[in-house]
């Protein structure tokens, strides 16, 4: 049986996703930093859903990490179909408001860790009979974003890269789809340290369930598609990032985060 191996899958977005891919009896590994958390969330879709369920806890800002979750499931005779590259977060702020050593290891959980897990695992999937790979971007990839820059570039590197790899892939059993959801009810505002109140206030007023965001994410990645943006509000915003200069753009974002 194989599995689908969804990275960020304790909380938000990624835990949502793996529900979702439970309900429809698929196998899961779950992969995030806390032990406590997945092994919980792990034994509770196992229960409810009776499918196998396995995790392992690693930090992804660690070079490392894809080679060591690449060798475990090796060592496990865990074969993957799915590949879910949803861990990530953002900071907030100036660029000088952080240490480089904070904004490399963002890169590297929101960009190289993605690329190495594709990687590692790429082989592997070109051999089943129909394979999935999920990357999650953010409405942020569609421009800059002052204030959340070194974020929003991670992102625009993530949906560049998903978007190639779609097309590399499109005659072999692979599909690649990069998902690029707006402002989400997860903790993503506390972790990036969003302090803005006219950004805490927007988050609120068009905040979408995970739940929601993980439904069509699920349904767009198992269905082929190359890029899904969840919500009509995240789809005019796309549709905007195209047709408007991008001096207003970035003049637009730069307010809401308080710059």
């Amino acid at each position: 049986m194989a599995y689908a191996l969804i990275t960020g899958a304790s909380r938000g977005i990624g835990k949502a996703m793996a529900e979702q891919l439970a309900r429809k009896g698929h196998a899961l590994l779950l992969i995030a930093r806390s032990e406590d958390l997945l092994k919980d969330y792990a034994n509770e879709l196992s229960l409810r859903y009776k499918i196998p369920v396995d995790y392992f806890a690693i930090d992804l800002a660690r070079p490392a990490a894809a080679q060591e979750i690449f060798d475990w499931c090796r060592s496990k005779d865990i074969e993957i179909d799915i590949l879910i590259n949803n861990a990530g977060y953002g900071l907030n702020g100036l660029l000088e408001d952080y240490s480089l050593e904070e904004y490399l290891k963002m890169m590297q959980v929101n960009m190289s860790s993605l690329v190495s897990l594709t990687y590692l695992f790429l082989p592997g999937l070109k051999k089943m009979p129909g394979a999935h790979i999920g990357n999650i971007a953010s409405g942020a990839a569609y421009q800059a974003v002052p204030g959340l820059n070194v974020y929003a570039a991670t992102k625009a590197f993530v949906l560049s890269f998903s978007r190639g790899l779609s097309y590399e892939l499109k005659k072999t059993s692979v599909s690649v789809t990069c998902i690029c959801p707006g402002a989400t009810d997860t903790n993503f505002a506390a972790r990036a340290n969003v302090t803005s109140e006219k950004a805490v206030q927007m988050a609120k007023k068009f905040n979408m369930d995970p739940a929601v965001v993980a439904q069509i994410s699920v349904e767009g990645i198992l269905a082929g598609k190359t890029e899904v943006v969840p919500g009509l509000v995240n789809k005019l915003t796309r549709f905007f990032s195209h047709v408007l200069p991008d001096s207003l753009l970035e003049k637009s974002a730069a307010g809401i985060y308080g710059l």
